[in-house]
């Protein structure tokens, strides 16, 4: 587990060598010397970790432990002796020339000084690398290339946890009904080609439970001729799996066992099994498979011989299951746990073994909510409990306990085990971003794939790729961890990208102490009054209290999370910039932060600013000294205006800024959102990859101009643009190649935006907001291919704009809303918006009727009415729509939403009765969300 902290560093070396050209040979050379020798000992890290983990041990494992301790204590020295150097150096540089001020004498002295202690601490460092090095011989570490990500499993003793899943009776089964039909289905009806069913979940949900409950099925049984039922697990050997196989299909079928099958070699065992499937309908469950390539090396074998054969794969990868497409069909069947009924009756079965005193039916569903429906945590959870007295203080006990409990008590640890494994095996890249799930507060905390992906980034966690952008790797790490079961998508938006996760709530209690145990994070919650932290490099703050950090703590935090929601302490704030001169990261999302302390200037190394949410309102102008500065969150901040020193941030890439007043009254398409104003000059600020909104008429042409030199971003939103400013913006925005979401809003409702003259458009661009006046529909807009969404608002369009934009191939979502149309009709045509999925027609004030061809708008889920004051009479055609699955209608004319309530005049409820979700929304206040939903009851949901 070393692995993790001693690799990062190793990056941290690596870059820093190759990057810091101003370092002097000596310096290079004794960091080249530190680095040799950490390379040398990760060698030895795998054995290490092996002994480590081992269940015996004795003394040689404390020792061990203690051993990876300081090797670990020693990389986070090496970290911060590396971020010490970079920025005594960089004041080296800012105070070159000449000393002729006491000041600058002074600022000299102190460097001397700093440079002295970096060389001490540069040589301590050696010395206990040797140390530590010396001491692995006394516990005869091996050497070992490679990763220790995983480092193999154990063969499965008689008392292994799995074994149950193995001997469980069918009629103890609970909440499986569903999903063992579907795969008895799977293998016994249907093509006669041959198909993998491939089982999917996280670990603990109950793959191998329910694969076994299948392949033993009356109907399965006698549909095939031989069975094979293999456990593969993390240490596999092909030859053995094959030999395994050939005994299986033997006794399944009545017939002897091969001679000579333990000489054969692997090409004659597969030869062997071939001509043995040839002419036989054959079954085989491969059971806990993990690596995505295991269907290489034994595809070979299963022949496939049109005779309706089946091959079932039970894994916590989804990968695994898509890369047997190569070779054969896919069925993917996702367990998901159990609802919360099912969970219930599954507690019942084990911990009362049916009836249950009414006294513990409280704690029990308390109990019940923590396991989040896995059945694994429910039958363990629940055999616990079966033993313990029956009374609510005890049931309390174990409630309150449960991180304890499950560390230490003989019937969970085998869950915690389980839990494990699939941490342990990932790659040590994957393993620290995992560990970032435990900084969050409480087990339902719901996470932003961005903020997450950029705290990564800024905490040095995501690897540059060549040619890659850094944030799109993040995500693809996000992708393998929900891939891997590990991560549970929470929200995904209308084009399939995540937009938040979370983890399981027990899998979150490994992590919390994994994270401990590698000093990951250093949790401070339920007012801990704790002063000092021990070595860690976070903080994650859910309670703080006025006597927190008045005494000097570890200077060596990275990142500190703030999820406090009272009022932070002034000496906490004023004391950040001494106190944690290294960190990186800094995130006060949602807290009740009102001011920035004007030393925040002093973090050098600081790559994160989260202040979104919050209550500040200015920023001082020592925001120009965060130079490493790479992502300034202040969305939904009263923060008006930038200073003009904010250009001094070349690194800079993400700069999302903007109040949106959902507090006030009345609701306006071009006042709802506030933006920033910013000064000229912003030119400068090359990286930025993501600015939203800035207010342009504050800077006029000028700053317009300043955008073209930003051809990096990814991600622009203006505002208060005037007709005046269109050559100019089209000239930008033909320069910013990268570009997939722009947003424009006009100045007020008459100014006109006039973009004809963008000839070449952004070539990935995929979100398109205009609110303004347009003469007509700008010609490069339907040729835009990468499009998902559209969105246009007070365009006054007088003719209908659907029969220009119906062949966008791609568009997924399109809003015309606030007169984007002044017309009375709207036509969707055969053929139109192949893939569009939701549709919203918002306050077009003039639209009468709506006409859908039958073999129009075919993929659409989605459609919203709102506020369109002359639809008076149901458009008919939405009985065209037979994919809709939502149907929404907001303050519409109420003899309209009379025709479809069953409950009032209800003659048009036909044309809607095929719809899952029929819902009427009404205001009923002056805030953005006051409103009432009311469902129109249908067929499908009755």
């Amino acid at each position: 587990m070393a692995e993790l902290a001693v690799s990062s560093v190793l990056e941290i070396l690596y870059q820093f060598v190759l990057e810091a050209a101003s370092l002097s040979t000596g310096v290079e050379r004794e960091f080249n010397d530190i680095k040799n020798e950490l390379e040398s000992i990760r060698g030895l890290l795998k054995d290490a970790d092996r002994i480590a983990a081992d269940d015996e041990g004795g003394e040689a494992k404390e020792g061990v432990k203690t051993w990876v301790n300081q090797l670990r204590e020693t990389s986070f020295r090496i970290e911060d002796v590396i971020d010490e150097y970079i920025m005594y150096d960089a004041q080296k540089v800012n105070n070159s020339g000449s000393l002729a001020s006491i000041k600058k004498l002074a600022q000299n002295i102190k460097t001397l000084k700093q440079r002295h202690q970096i060389a001490s601490e540069i040589q301590d460092i050696k010395s206990s690398l040797g140390q530590i090095k010396q001491r692995s011989l006394r516990y005869g570490f091996k050497y070992e290339s490679g990763s220790s990500s995983s480092g193999g499993s154990k063969a499965h003793r008689i008392d292994d946890s799995r074994m149950t899943h193995y001997f469980i009776d069918e009629a103890e089964i609970v909440g499986f009904e569903y999903s063992r039909d579907e795969l008895v289905s799977c293998l016994v009806e249907g093509t006669n080609d041959l198909l993998l069913v491939s089982v999917v979940g996280m670990g603990g949900v109950g793959k191998t439970t329910l694969a076994k409950i299948v392949f033993d099925n009356q109907s399965v049984n006698e549909h095939f001729d031989c069975r094979a039922f293999i456990t593969v697990s993390q240490a596999y050997n092909a030859r053995e799996l094959l030999t395994e196989m050939i005994k299986q299909f033997s006794k399944d079928s009545n017939e002897p066992i091969p001679k000579g099958l333990q000489k054969m070699d692997e090409q004659t065992l597969i030869t062997h099994v071939r001509e043995y499937l040839e002419s036989k309908r054959y079954l085989v469950l491969f059971d806990d498979v993990w690596k995505e390539n295991f269907s290489d090396e034994i595809k070979h074998a299963l022949v496939s011989n049109n005779k309706g054969s089946r091959i079932i794969v039970t894994t916590r990868i989804r990968h695994v299951a898509e890369y047997f497409k190569k070779s054969v069909r896919v069925h993917v069947h996702e367990l998901l746990p159990l609802p919360s009924n099912k969970a219930w009756e599954l507690f019942c079965k084990k911990a009362f073994r049916g009836q249950y005193p009414i006294p513990l039916e409280e704690i029990s569903r308390q109990i019940v909510q923590k396991c989040h429906g896995l059945p694994l945590a429910i039958v363990a959870i629940g055999g616990l409990l079966s033993i313990k007295p029956k009374t609510v203080s005890q049931w309390k006990m174990v409630n309150h306990n449960l991180r304890i409990e499950l560390e230490r008590n003989v019937h969970l640890t085998s869950l915690t085990k389980i839990l494990s494994l699939s941490y342990d095996d990932l790659p040590y890249r994957l393993k620290a971003c995992m560990l970032y799930f435990g900084i969050y507060p409480t087990e339902d905390y719901t996470i932003n794939s961005k903020r997450l992906a950029r705290q990564w980034m800024a905490d040095g966690l995501v690897r540059h790729e060549e040619r890659r952008n850094l944030e799109d790797v993040a995500q693809e790490y996000l992708t393998e961890l929900i891939d891997r079961s590990l991560v549970q998508v929470s929200k995904v938006g209308f084009d399939g990208r995540v937009k938040s996760c979370q983890v399981h709530n027990l899998l979150r209690k490994v992590i919390v102490r994994k994270m401990q145990d590698l000093s990951f994070c250093h949790l401070m919650h339920d007012y801990d009054e704790q002063v000092t932290v021990g070595i860690t490099r976070r903080l994650s703050i859910s309670s703080i209290s006025n006597n927190v950090f008045r005494s000097t703590i570890n200077s060596g935090i990275r990142a500190i999370f703030v999820f406090d929601k009272g009022e932070l302490p002034k000496d906490f704030m004023d004391g950040l910039s001494a106190k944690f001169k290294l960190l990186k990261v800094l995130d006060f999302e949602n807290s009740l932060l009102n001011y920035i302390p004007h030393n925040l200037g002093n973090l050098f190394h600081l790559r994160y600013l989260n202040l979104s949410h919050t209550k500040v309102t200015i920023l001082p102008k020592s925001i120009c000294m965060l130079v490493n500065l790479e992502t300034l969150d202040l969305r939904q901040t009263k923060v008006s205006e930038l200073p003009k020193e904010i250009k001094k941030l070349t690194k800079l890439r993400f700069l999302p800024v903007y109040y949106r007043k959902y507090d006030e009254g009345k609701y306006s398409i071009l006042n709802f959102t506030d933006g920033v104003k910013m000064q000229k000059g912003i030119g400068c600020l090359k990286s930025l990859q993501k600015l939203y909104f800035l207010d342009v008429d504050h800077g006029g042409i000028d700053l317009i101009q300043d955008l073209k030199m930003l051809k990096q971003l990814r991600k622009l939103g203006i505002k208060c643009v005037r007709q005046e400013y269109g050559n100019a913006l089209c000239a930008a925005i033909q320069e910013m190649n990268h570009l997939e979401s722009l947003n424009i809003t006009a100045k007020d409702e008459n100014e006109i935006l006039d973009l004809d003259f963008v000839s070449i458009p952004p070539p990935n661009l995929r979100v398109l907001n205009l609110k303004g006046r347009l003469p007509n529909l700008p010609n490069w807009i339907p040729n835009l291919n990468c499009l998902v969404k559209l969105r246009l608002g007070l365009s006054n369009f007088e003719h209908d704009p659907l029969d220009s934009l119906k062949s966008l191939p791609n568009l997924l979502r399109l809003n015309l809303w606030d007169d984007a149309f002044s017309g009375e009709s709207l036509h969707f045509q055969v053929g139109g918006f192949p893939k569009l999925k939701e549709l919203d027609l918002t306050r077009l004030n003039k639209l009468n009727s709506v006409s859908i061809d039958k073999e129009a708008l075919l993929g659409l889920e989605h459609f919203r009415f709102e506020n369109n004051p002359q639809l008076k009479v149901l458009p008919q055609d939405l009985q065209n729509l037979k994919n809709l699955q939502f149907l929404e209608f907001a303050e519409m004319p109420d003899d309209l939403i009379d025709s479809i309530d069953p409950g009032k005049d209800g003659q048009y409820h036909w044309i809607i009765n095929h719809i899952p979700r029929v819902q009427i929304r009404q205001k009923f206040g002056s805030k953005f969300h006051d409103y009432n939903l009311h469902c129109i009851p249908t067929q499908i949901n009755v």
